[in-house]
């Protein structure tokens, strides 16, 4: 069986709500956020498979379509491309906050249907968040959490929290 890296994507991946975007519906707007692309390469050196995990409800509040989101997401990939970088699967949930589907976080089903097409071990992989739902999702499917960020409003306890997603990479690439 294989370990994962589940990363949740804006946020984690990517700047969101910051001074020059506030959502990312077009590639115009995604910016990936500094050490990022190192982070993925050394997940990906150290033998993770790495995937995305992300909540995307402006598909269901009509702020985007779906296709918008795939050349967003094709835009990440080659962003991460030049820096030797890559992501092994998306998975996203379309549907509108509060829709109570089975696949929006914090409910863990974008993890597990991800283990179970690539055959991931969860007790041996982690779930990286910028938020509360990532935390309570990847919890869930039975992986390692870690809150990344400076958001301190999580009620939910990851088990490691570091500032960036590059400083989780530096950790993990110690173990």
């Amino acid at each position: 069986m294989n370990r994962a890296m589940f990363l949740d994507r804006d946020g984690v991946i990517n700047e969101v709500l910051s001074d020059r975007v506030k959502f990312v519906n077009v590639p115009e707007n995604f910016y990936l956020l500094d050490g990022v692309g190192e982070a993925i390469k050394l997940f990906n050196d150290k033998g993770f498979k790495v995937f995305v995990v992300t909540n995307q409800g402006g598909i269901g509040l009509g702020f985007m379509m779906e296709s918008a989101l795939h050349i967003v997401h094709n835009k990440m990939e080659e962003d991460l491309a030049a820096f030797g970088a890559r992501i092994d699967d998306i998975a996203y949930c379309p549907h509108k906050p509060h829709a109570k589907c089975a696949c929006r976080k914090p409910k863990p089903q974008m993890i597990i249907d991800l283990a179970e097409k690539h055959d991931i071990d969860l007790a041996k992989s982690y779930m990286v968040g910028d938020r509360e739902p990532d935390i309570e999702a990847g919890k869930e499917a039975g992986t390692t959490t870690i809150l990344v960020g400076d958001r301190k409003e999580s009620k939910v306890e990851a088990d490691k929290i570091f500032p960036d997603l590059l400083a989780v990479a530096k950790w993990i690439v110690k173990k």
